[in-house]
């Protein structure tokens, strides 16, 4: 029964230190793989507003304002989103994300859409929110 018990209190030390040290890359893949405003990457990504791809600095321009928002809530149902949305079309490792930016005068709605599993946040930033691209897709 004592060996038994000291065996156990040896693993689990064990256990614990090396949960406990893991290297930050080993953290940072598996927090990764669940957050829910994923940073996006400029050659994996593609840019629509009203049916017309987005291409070179305005491209690059937007994937930046998106990957630099500010997460500030999420919504446990998608908002009802008037307007013409910016879509981003995404590809993160084997996954395929689509994302739907609806912008407001406070904030950005995002619904992130990965085969039927629809999640939905606000984000700020302010290029996004003031962008002028939203304003012609809704006028034309």
């Amino acid at each position: 029964m004592t060996t038994w018990f000291i065996v156990m209190l040896v693993v689990f030390g064990a256990f614990k230190i090396i949960v406990s040290s893991l290297p930050n890359t080993v953290i940072e893949s598996i927090i990764s793989k669940y957050e829910t405003h994923p940073q996006l990457e400029e050659e994996n990504s593609t840019v629509t507003i009203n049916g017309n791809n987005l291409e070179g600095e305005q491209k690059s321009k937007i994937i930046h304002d998106f990957n630099e928002g500010l997460f500030l809530d999420r919504y446990y149902a998608p908002p009802h989103n008037e307007g013409t949305p910016l879509i981003i079309n995404a590809k993160r490792g084997k996954k395929d994300f689509i994302f739907y930016i609806y912008s407001h005068e406070e904030h950005v709605d995002v619904v992130k859409q990965h085969k039927k599993k629809v999640v939905a946040y606000s984000l700020r930033s302010k290029n996004l929110q003031n962008n002028n691209m939203f304003l012609s897709a809704d006028l034309a």
